[in-house]
Formats: structure tokens, sequence, C-alpha cells
């Protein structure tokens, strides 16, 4: 599964950050990644450098194989916690796409006799 990590100007986009939020949403999905192309996560300050509650955003986008991409946005004053908050709810919508993929297999019919 490949991932990738996008900032904006007004965030820190040092390795530390990107390397630490990596880390923690590897870990969040971890139960999906064979089922995963690729991973992508865009983290920005909504506010720039004025200060303000719940102005960070991280945009997460999973592209399950074979399937539409998905993605889900969380909102926090720090960075790390929108990205926590983001990986959460991921966890859980692809939980329920995967979840229903599963409920709806079918058996292969066996041959008619006649």
């Amino acid at each position: 599964m490949q991932f990738q990590f996008n900032s904006d100007s007004s965030v820190m986009g040092t390795e530390n950050v990107a390397e630490r939020i990596e880390a923690m949403v590897r870990e969040k999905l971890a139960r999906f990644e064979d089922r995963l192309t690729r991973l992508e996560v865009h983290v920005s300050d909504e506010n720039g450098s004025k200060h303000g509650a719940d102005d960070k955003t991280c945009m997460i986008e999973a592209r399950p194989r074979g399937a539409k991409p998905i993605g889900v946005t969380d909102h926090a004053s720090k960075v790390d916690d929108a990205a926590r908050k983001a990986a959460n709810t991921m966890a859980q919508r692809l939980e329920r796409v995967f979840g229903k993929e599963e409920k709806h297999k079918h058996e292969p019919r066996p041959d008619k006799v006649m």
C-alpha cells in the first residue's frame, strides 16, 4: 500500500510530523492494508498564522482495490488530534464498506440437476 502525505505551508511539514502521522494512520488502518492500494493524508491549517479553535484539518482518502475512493475529514486544534480523529473515522467507514462486501458475497450456485 502506498502512503502519501501532503501539508500546506502553514502546517509544519517537517519529516517528524509526516513520519509521526504516517505511523499513527498506518497503525489505525493496518487491518485493511491488504485491501487498499493507497492512502493519501492531507493536513492543513485553515486560519494560517491566526489562531483559532479546531482550525487544523486532516483529510484522509483511502483507495480500496477495485472500488471507489473513500474520503473523510476531521478538525481539531492540533494536527495530530485531527489526524487521529480522521483515522478513527476512516477505520469505521472501511469496516462498514468491507463488512457489507462480505455480507453480500454469495457462494456460486451448484449446477441444477435435471
